[in-house]
């Protein structure tokens, strides 16, 4: 899937937003990438995990990951195109760990998927889930990576999309400077 095909399915589904927003990671940005406008439609979703699988290609994948809330969605439709099992981790007591009965058995390999990486923090955290468990990370795989290429998780990592959205600490925002309200936007709250 090329640059354009995914620009286009971020305009129809009103994926990129303006504004002044405070990120999962902290940071403060005036573009957010709501990805979840994407997931809410099967089809484009459908078509965003195909592009990732054409990335992927004969890597051999048992199980597909995702950190909750932002990635279940994700992580179920790319299960689906690739004919693996689904699963999300999400946090208890504030530690990323399977629930539900999931698990992940020695030696399967494990592809973790999220929507949008910045610093790629819930990734590293869901690796070392699948890690502790025996799984082995053959990759992760992204709608937008925003991460500027700062984020290692050492192994591969497939993106639909890179993007350079810049980001500010938020003691040096000048969107914070001139006043204007930032907003929490996603599902987790800091």
């Amino acid at each position: 899937m090329d640059e354009k095909k995914v620009l286009d399915l971020f305009a129809k589904a009103g994926v990129m937003k303006e504004g002044h927003f405070r990120l999962t990671s902290g940071k403060h940005s005036e573009r957010y990438m709501q990805c979840a406008q994407l997931m809410q439609y099967p089809e484009y979703t459908a078509e965003a995990c195909q592009g990732l699988k054409e990335q992927i290609g004969q890597e051999k994948v048992d199980v597909v990951i995702g950190p909750a809330t932002g990635a279940i969605t994700l992580s179920y439709e790319m299960g689906r195109t690739l004919g693996t099992r689904a699963l999300f981790a999400e946090r208890e007591n504030g530690k990323m760990t399977l629930r539900r009965n999931f698990s992940i058995a020695p030696g399967e390999k494990v592809l973790v998927v999220e929507d949008v990486i910045t610093t790629g923090g819930s990734v590293k955290e869901v690796i070392e889930v699948v890690k502790e468990l025996g799984g082995e990370v053959v990759g992760v795989a992204c709608i937008v990576n925003r991460s500027g290429g700062k984020a290692d998780f050492g192994t591969k990592l497939y993106s639909l999309i890179n993007l350079e959205i810049k980001t500010y600490e938020p003691e040096e925002c000048p969107l914070c400077k001139q006043g204007i309200p930032v907003v929490k936007p996603g599902s987790r709250k800091i």
